[in-house]
């Protein structure tokens, strides 16, 4: 295969995934997040994001849409990405070891009403499992974007979002268009006057 059909094959492959979004449950179960996350900020929550690896550059960039700007200037939008801040997550690992680095955040930062996203492609990442336990503990709205099989992470959020996909790329790709489009949610019903 040369370049060029590699890189027409793998857009087709994003095409089929993103299509395949509009018949599934993920975009309900997106929305249904969306209206959650706004009724939480408009009473004073924040959202914390968190991922592994490219995941959690993921959740890194959505966390910056809410606190910066998406669509429209409009006041700050407290989203902070648990990945970020490399001494704790690193003093965290040392100590307490790296199951507990996002885990040991929120129980440090979070409050009840609080919101907890994790983007995570297999949903079976030890950190984010137990960090949505935490966040279970804590009484935050816990929201995972995932693969098609939610794996063990699902038992463990009030809303699963989970993309029609096996293939990390492509469940990475799908949770960027999700996420932008709670963002978008979450700043047109809290800011509208603000456009």
């Amino acid at each position: 295969m040369d370049a060029a059909e590699l890189f027409a094959s793998r857009v087709r492959d994003h095409i089929d995934v993103v299509e395949q979004l509009i018949d599934s449950r993920c975009l309900s179960d997106s929305a249904k997040a969306a209206i959650e996350i706004s009724g939480r900020l408009a009473n004073g929550a924040r959202i914390f994001f968190f991922g592994n690896g490219g995941s959690s550059m993921d959740a890194g960039h959505l966390a910056a849409e809410f606190l910066g700007r998406f669509a429209f200037d409009r006041p700050a939008i407290p989203g902070l990405c648990l990945a970020d801040p490399t001494a704790a997550v690193t003093a965290i690992a040392n100590d307490y070891g790296y199951d507990q680095v996002f885990s040991r955040q929120l129980e440090g930062l979070a409050r009840s009403g609080d919101v907890a996203i994790a983007l995570t492609t297999s949903g079976n990442s030890p950190n984010v499992i137990e960090a949505m336990k935490t966040a279970r503990r804590l009484d935050l709205l816990s929201i995972a974007l995932t693969g098609r099989c939610g794996g063990r992470v699902a038992d463990f959020v009030d809303v699963c979002i989970r993309v029609p996909s096996d293939e990390t790329p492509r469940i990475q790709e799908a949770c960027m268009v999700l996420g932008h489009t709670i963002c978008e949610f979450v700043e047109l019903e809290l800011f509208a006057s603000y456009r």
